[in-house]
């Protein structure tokens, strides 16, 4: 060979090498500025992973879908959009990405746009699709785009089962989980839990049965359900049973506590707390429940300290939600908005208005919950225009009211006495704000009217409703009845409540109270033989009291606080007293054939 044509191919050689060699450490240099981009996307520094990617000389579709992916994470689809109308070569994941920004952003036919413009789908872009649709209820777009599937996994089946039990078509979704192949996890545990959404619970215990091996979140599923249901023997049989629980597990469980009547007080003061007909035994399981989660070294989440402070609000117990606050300080759970609204809702229930205030003053950014919460607070403690000034500054601040303010507002004004308020804020919600006004409106227009004695006119607001009424309605009207004493028209009202809740004792209660209080126990007699007839049984009234850390909980008829005998010898001493000093009292004896009586 001529030393001119080697030379020739050496020096070719040596610039192929050297070419390679450059794109070597070019291609390094984007594969390392791609990792620190996504370092810093992953540690929420979205203005240095931006500032990174703009220095980049030279980026590749990493690069560019690694942003893309951030900014659609962050909610901000404009800018995901802009870039992506940037990228001067766009790969499948691009596109995959900017249909999923669509459907989070609700815009369903931008999605399908990108969808149409794809030059390339693969089993994801579908799937993509599909998926979207569901959690858009649009499940006719999704079954469509299933069947003009080139090829179908196991997602694909997965997506389009939930969307049948979403719209609560379960047959359809049978079938379909029938007819699939194979099964992954995930698709037993949607069947199952749209067995269980579908108020289905033998059906989804069978399926269970059926399922190779353990799934932990087709149990969660099944424990939720028999909570719903109040089976919840049955609920922690199978929370007992599982392996692996993961937080998700132990706040279906504790959920299904705080829901029934006994782990309303146990799930958190357990042992400790003194509560008469409530079965000790299963305080404790219900203490030890949130004692294991701890030990085990799952770490609780928002939603465990959201049942938490709600099951703190129902019994009204302001110590152990302060416990309970202060642990999601500790955990830095508090930083949840969700967290610190429930804590403004628990300490107005709690009696302490202050420290709900003061939860609000605390949160940077409230959003229209907050501000829906401390307005109810205010309310609830009759403090109407501290109520009325947070919705003011609620508007001021660029939110628009929702239904639950004017519920919050009408609610303040019925507790407050203020009648023409009341009918001023319903006439701002329909007129100003185009609002439909729903039953609870409309109950607490009937209330406000009601309590202030206006009983004609309540009447005329209940006749002139878009629709029917319901229960709560009638029975804000019954109640200004007994405090009244307007016989004709409760007894009126009393006999549409019965054929609305046939076998809510309330309605009987009431009635028989107002026949009561005017003497006529003919007709106290005949409801109580009415209520035998029907089979109305009236629940015991029951009360409670924290003190000293516990919570004391005490039923009409019971005896079996252990510190029964010393709170009657207490109770004597007093009434010996009122005696005494010459004090008006219910003697005693009436009191008990009162309470008897209801």
């Amino acid at each position: 060979m001529p030393i001119s044509i080697r030379s020739h191919i050496k020096g070719a050689a040596f610039h192929l090498l050297r070419g390679l060699s450059r794109r070597s450490k070019s291609s390094s240099k984007i594969y390392e500025s791609n990792l620190n981009i996504n370092k810093l996307v992953r540690d929420g520094d979205m203005d240095g992973a931006c500032k990174l990617f703009e220095e980049m000389p030279m980026r590749d579709a990493v690069s560019w879908n690694t942003m893309i992916a951030a900014y659609c994470g962050r909610r901000d689809f404009n800018k995901s959009k802009s870039l992506f109308q940037q990228m001067p070569e766009k790969t499948i994941i691009s596109w995959n990405s900017m249909i999923s920004a669509s459907f989070q952003s609700g815009d369903v036919d931008q999605a399908f746009q990108y969808f149409r413009q794809m030059p390339r789908r693969n089993t994801s872009s579908w799937n993509g699709m599909i998926s979207g649709l569901v959690k858009c209820d649009r499940i006719d777009e999704a079954e469509r785009l299933f069947l003009e599937m080139p090829l179908r996994n196991v997602i694909s089946y997965t997506s389009l089962i939930d969307g049948f039990c979403r719209c609560g078509n379960i047959r359809r979704a049978r079938h379909l989980f029938d007819k699939m192949k194979r099964r992954n996890s995930v698709s037993w545990a949607v069947m199952i839990n749209g067995y269980v959404q579908n108020g289905l619970i033998e059906e989804a215990g069978s399926l269970s049965c059926q399922m190779p091996g353990e799934n932990v979140v087709a149990a969660t599923a099944m424990v939720a359900g028999y909570c719903r249901e109040g089976r919840l023997e049955d609920a922690r049989e199978i929370f007992m049973a599982m392996h692996g629980k993961d937080v998700v597990s132990w706040n279906a469980m504790m959920s299904g506590e705080k829901n029934s009547m006994v782990a309303l007080f146990t799930v958190i003061f357990g042992p400790f707390c003194s509560m008469g007909y409530v079965n000790n035994e299963r305080g404790q399981e219900a203490l030890r429940l949130y004692v294991q989660m701890l030990q085990l070294g799952i770490r609780q989440d928002c939603s465990t300290l959201l049942i938490l402070l709600m099951a703190c609000s129902i019994i009204s117990s302001i110590s152990s939600g302060r416990q309970i606050h202060a642990t999601g300080i500790k955990t830095g759970l508090n930083s949840d908005i969700s967290v610190s609204n429930t804590c403004i809702t628990m300490y107005s229930k709690c009696g302490s208005i202050g420290d709900s205030n003061l939860i609000f003053k605390t949160i940077q950014t409230p959003d229209l919950v907050s501000w829906n919460n401390i307005i109810s607070a205010f309310g609830q403690h009759g403090l109407y225009e501290e109520a009325c000034t947070m919705l003011h500054k609620l508007t001021a601040s660029g939110f628009i009211p929702d239904n639950v303010t004017f519920l919050s507002i009408l609610s303040a004004c019925g507790r407050a006495g203020k009648v023409n308020d009341s009918i001023i804020w319903f006439k701002k919600m329909v007129c100003d704000y185009g609002m439909s006004p729903r039953s609870e409106h409309f109950s607490c227009l009937v209330d406000s009217l009601s309590r202030a004695g206006l009983l004609t006119r309540a009447c005329e607001v209940i006749k002139r409703m878009p629709f029917e009424a319901d229960g709560s309605v009638w029975s804000a009207l019954l109640g200004a009845c007994q405090g009244y004493l307007n016989i004709d028209l409760a007894e009126a009202v009393a006999k549409r409540l019965a054929e609305l809740k046939p076998l809510d004792s309330g309605t009987y209660v009431m009635l028989s109270n107002i026949y009561a209080a005017v003497g006529e126990w003919a007709e106290v007699m005949k409801v109580r033989r009415l209520m035998k007839k029907q089979g109305v049984q009236k629940q015991p009234g029951h009360s409670w009291i924290e003190l000293g850390g516990s919570v004391h909980v005490f039923l009409g008829g019971d005896t079996s606080h252990p510190d029964t005998n010393r709170i009657h010898s207490d109770l004597e001493v007093l009434h010996l007293q009122m005696t005494l000093e010459n004090v008006e009292y219910i003697d005693l004896a009436d009191f008990s054939k009162i309470s008897n009586q209801n």
